[in-house]
Formats: structure tokens, C-alpha cells, sequence
């Protein structure tokens, strides 16, 4: 060895470098065999990392030191690639898909030239390639559901709640002139689409996925529920005639659970907003939204004491919109042969002309008065000693005791005396007007039935929200007076559950009873001569069990004349 390289020699023989002394070290090791404390001294490493580095070449075969993350995953990638091609014939585009799937990164670029330098060549054109076999989705046919014997799970075993309901209604009596098929007849082609409402599934577009859970096709009487295209064509050939007997119809099936006694009813429009490029559609005020927009204006009734949805129409415009009331009054007429007793609205439901012809007919009213600065200025110049305190009992605690004047006043186009309330201390700026024909009863009462009233926009809210009635699109075809009627429907079927249950759960929102009671999983036992549905375990399946929804249901028709049981596991 020359004196010029002994210096250089010593620089290998006893390395400084932090990852040169380990490449040694495990060169000691596996080359020299010595020891892992002779080791681990002789190049002042810690033996326990000495012995982790050994283990890990031992596994890997690689030299862990040296080892680069990034090639070790770039050979990951390529040996994942290279088998794909092989093993299962993927495309480029197939297998970019599932290396995202499987955490990998790849272009198709980057794959073509993995397999390029593979040496593999080229897929056949798709149309020369075997197609994979494609799995059609049996069509609905109510012919090809039969009384079988079989066991299947169901995420919509809570449905069945709702059959005896059903079965009583009888609603088949109503369809006798509706459109119908050998396929599926009018009756269940309504059970289809009240499935899909009393399950809280907005509109045919997201029906698709349930399509083939066999739980609802049952509860329709089907083998699988008809998918979005049937249901949007069935609701094109539904027309109004039809709409107006079934409605007729369902207001004498609901007296039976929810009596409208009272006669005393909640108005509200509310305005469905249509989201299409372009429409004949009018532009309506959406309160939601604050600002007009192209939409159909319902008109929506609730019965204040059972606090049920009544009454839709969906055929509202900007010139019938002041005169929408008398349709209703005349609606009722032709059910009940009464007219109503008293109806509660908003300022801008109706014109004081009407108010007039409300009041010839002797039909009381409870509505709001628009605030205009001079009737404010003139109902504040009153002196303090006109207004009364007064108790409420149906608003929140901290605005109970307003203090309240009471006039009788005259309107433009009513030409009787009319009864004005100014209320202060309700929690806004100006006061709130009330005008009423009621002309003897007393102001806290009036207040209160009107505070009532406010509560029927959270009605019709839960119901537009639960039942999707704001889901009107351009592209998914349905007529919005039939999902307005099956909303009421629904709704009823909702009261006629929550009546059967605990007292509390009667003020309860649909979607409340829904999420508690409603939504359950379970099982489905079928054979000839019975349908056993078993609930999975919930901490609400006591409450159902109290209702009385355990046991035997009775027959049902269209699940082939079967008894219905309830059970829970």
C-alpha cells in the first residue's frame, strides 16, 4: 500500500458517515459472522437497531439502508399492473380504477408504458372483446308475485306497520276508473308510490336503489317494486277527474281515524319551485328562499284540532290564487255537506272583497292586516290606557302577557264593521294587526287560536321536507297534484300511527316518527299462509309492542289473503 492511499483506507476502514458505518456493520454480520455486540462496539452502533436491520434484510432480501420508498412502491405498482393485464385482462382504464381503488398511483400514460416495456401487447377492440355479462333487474309484474315460502332481510321492514292501515282503507274502491294494466293494476301501482312516500324517498329519481329489496316490493303485493320510468309514465295519465274522486273518497277513509270536528281549518300556499332551464310556469314568492322564482303554488289545508293535512291543489295561479279559498269551501261542501266554521290565514291569502263574501256566507275568519305606516301610526297614537294586558297559554313563556287593542274598524270592500287586535310585546318591532269577524270573543282566545296557526307552516314544512314535495325537477317527469295528494295521504297514514302510540308521539313530526319508529330493519318470513315480519332491536320496539303492532294483523288482500305477523328479535 503507497503512503498516498493509507489515508484514504483509513477513511473505509473506519468510517464516519452514519450510513456507512451501518452498511459495515451488517457486512461484519453477514459476511465476517461476528457477533452483534462485537459489532455493535466496534462501529458504535446500538446493537438493538443492529439486530431490527438484520431482521428486515433477512425479510426483504434488500439492504434496508439503501432501500428508496419510492422504487419499492414503483415495483409495487408495476408487478400490480403487469398481473392485472395478465390474470384478468383489464384495460388501461380498468386498471388505473382499481389501483385507486386498491391506493396505488397510475395514469393510463404511465400503464401503456409499463406494459410496452413488458413486452405485452395491445387489448382488442371492445367490439371484437367478450362483453361481461350484464344482470337485468326482473320488471315489475304483479302476474309473477306469488305466495311462495322463502326468508330474506329487508331494510324496510318497518312498512308493514302501515298494512292494516292500508288493507281497511280499501282504497281500490276509489281507482275503478283510474289507468290500469294486467301488470300492474291502478290499486298497486298507488301502494308502489305510497311505499316510496311513507319511507321518506323523494320522487322516482331515487327510487332506483331500491329496486331490489324485496321488503318493499312485498308490502306493494309485487315481485319488484316498478322502477322511475314506470312511475313517472302512470302519473302522466292520471288526470284530475281521478285525483278528485280519490280525494273525495280518502276524506271519508280518515274521518274514521282523524274526525275533523271542529271544522275549524289552517291555509297556507306554499310555492314548489321548478328548476328547468325554461317552463310556462309563473313566477311565485318562496319564502324560503326570499325572492320569486318559477314554481307551481299549492294551496294546502290543515284541520286545527287533529292537526292533519286535508286538502291540496296544485292547480293555483296568479289569477285564481284570491279566489283559491272558495274552491276549498266549495271542496268541503261536496264532502261534508257543511260549510266550515271558521279559517285562519295569512295577510296576503285573499283580498277584503273576499273577506266579505266570507262573512255573507257566516264563515269566520282570523287573518293578519298588512302594517302599513299610517294604520301604525294611528294605532300608536292611541293612549296607554286603551291597551290590556292580557295571559296567553300557546306561545313561548317570554312573550305571554302582550298588551293588546282592541277596535272595530272599517276596509275598503267590506262593508260591515270589522274587529281589529294590535298585540305589542309579541316580540317585534311594530305591532301585530289581526282583523276577524268574530265580534264577541275574547281577544286572549283570538290570539291564541291564530298562534295555533302559525304552527301549520311547520306542518306543511315537515311534510314538504319528509315526503319531498320541493323535489320538482325538469328532468324526472311527475305530475305534482298526484304527489301532492299522496303527500296527504301519506301524512293521514302518519296521524292514524301516531294516534295508536303514546300521547306524546301525537304532536311528533313525521320525520320524528319516521327516525324513532318507522325506520327498522328486520326479517322476512313467508310461506302460503303467513307473512312473519321480525323487527331487528331498537329502544323504541316497546312503544310499537304497546300500540298493539305485535302479533297477528289479520289478513291482508294483496299479500294473497296471508296473515300478518309482527314480531321482534
Amino acid at each position: 500500500m503507497t503512503k498516498l492511499s493509507q489515508p484514504f483506507a483509513d477513511l473505509f476502514l473506519n468510517p464516519d458517515l452514519y450510513k456507512l458505518r451501518l452498511y459495515e456493520a451488517l457486512r461484519a454480520r453477514f459476511v465476517e459472522g461476528k457477533p452483534w455486540a462485537v459489532i455493535a462496539q466496534q462501529f458504535r452502533l446500538n446493537e438493538g437497531t443492529l439486530r431490527n436491520l438484520g431482521s428486515q434484510l433477512r425479510k426483504s432480501g434488500v439492504i434496508p439502508i439503501f432501500d428508496r420508498p419510492a422504487e419499492v412502491q414503483r415495483s409495487k405498482r408495476d408487478q400490480r399492473i403487469l398481473e392485472l393485464r395478465r390474470k384478468e385482462h383489464l384495460s388501461n382504464t380498468e386498471i388505473h380504477q382499481r389501483l385507486s381503488e386498491e391506493g396505488l398511483k397510475a395514469g393510463t400514460t404511465t400503464i401503456g408504458l409499463v406494459l410496452k416495456q413488458a413486452g405485452i401487447p395491445k387489448l382488442p377492440r371492445r367490439s371484437i372483446r367478450t362483453s361481461p355479462k350484464v344482470t337485468i333487474a326482473a320488471q315489475a309484474d304483479v302476474r309473477r308475485f306469488h305466495a311462495t315460502s322463502s326468508t330474506f332481510s329487508t331494510q324496510f321492514a318497518g312498512l308493514f306497520l302501515f298494512a292494516r292501515e292500508l288493507a281497511d282503507a280499501n282504497i281500490g274502491q276509489l281507482l275503478t276508473t283510474w289507468p290500469t294494466s294486467k301488470r300492474i293494476p291502478a290499486l298497486t301501482m298507488i301502494r308502489s308510490l305510497l311505499a316510496l312516500k311513507l319511507w321518506g324517498i323523494g320522487r322516482p329519481y331515487h327510487v332506483m336503489p331500491s329496486v331490489l329489496d324485496e321488503g318493499i316490493a312485498l308490502f306493494a303485493g309485487l315481485n319488484v317494486i316498478p322502477k322511475k320510468s314506470t312511475l313517472s309514465e302512470y302519473s302522466s295519465r292520471v288526470d284530475l277527474d281521478h285525483l278528485d274522486r280519490l280525494m273525495a273518497g280518502w276524506h271519508r277513509i280518515a274521518q274514521q281515524w282523524v274526525p275533523t270536528s271542529e271544522k275549524s281549518f289552517d291555509l297556507d300556499f306554499h310555492t314548489i319551485p321548478y328548476h328547468g332551464d325554461e317552463s310556462l310556469m309563473q313566477k311565485h314568492f318562496v319564502s324560503s328562499r326570499s325572492r320569486r322564482q318559477r314554481g307551481i303554488l299549492a294551496l294546502v289545508v290543515r284541520e286545527a284540532s287533529q292537526c292533519v293535512l286535508i286538502y291540496g291543489d296544485a292547480k293555483i295561479t296568479k289569477e285564481t290564487q284570491n279566489d283559491a279559498i272558495f274552491s276549498f269551501i266549495e271542496s268541503w261542501k261536496q264532502r261534508t255537506g257543511e260549510l266550515p266554521k271558521d279559517l285562519v290565514f295569512d295577510s296576503r291569502f285573499t283580498t277584503y272583497a273576499n273577506l266579505a263574501k266570507l262573512n255573507a256566507l257566516g264563515i269566520y275568519f282570523l287573518t293578519l292586516r298588512k302594517r302599513a305606516p299610517s294604520v301604525v301610526d294611528a294605532v300608536n297614537q292611541c293612549p296607554k290606557d286603551q291597551w290590556k294586558k292580557i295571559q296567553l297559554h300557546n306561545i313561548g313563556r317570554r312573550y305571554s302577557k302582550p298588551y293588546v287593542l282592541d277596535q272595530t274598524i272599517t276596509l275598503t270592500h267590506y262593508p260591515d264593521p270589522l274587529r281589529q287586535l294590535a298585540i305589542k310585546g309579541l316580540g317585534h318591532e311594530l305591532p301585530t294587526l289581526l282583523i276577524t269577524n268574530y265580534m264577541k270573543q275574547g281577544a286572549a282566545e283570538l290570539i291564541d287560536r291564530y298562534a295555533r296557526r302559525m304552527l301549520v307552516e311547520n306542518a306543511i314544512q315537515d311534510a314538504i321536507n319528509f315526503f319531498h314535495m320541493d323535489a320538482l325537477s325538469s328532468t324526472i317527469p311527475m305530475r305534482i297534484d298526484l304527489d301532492l295528494q299522496l303527500t296527504i295521504i301519506a301524512s293521514t297514514l302518519y296521524q292514524a300511527f301516531a294516534k295508536r302510540l303514546d300521547p306524546l308521539y301525537r304532536v311528533a313530526k313525521n320525520k320524528t316518527l319516521f327516525e324513532k319508529l318507522v325506520k327498522v330493519p328486520g326479517k322476512v318470513i313467508t310461506d302460503k299462509d303467513r307473512v312473519i315480519v321480525k323487527f331487528n332491536r331498537q329502544a323504541y320496539n316497546p312503544e310499537l309492542r304497546s300500540a298493539g303492532y305485535v302479533g297477528s294483523q289479520g289478513k291482508i288482500p294483496w299479500l294473497h289473503d296471508r296473515t300478518l305477523f309482527l314480531e321482534y328479535q
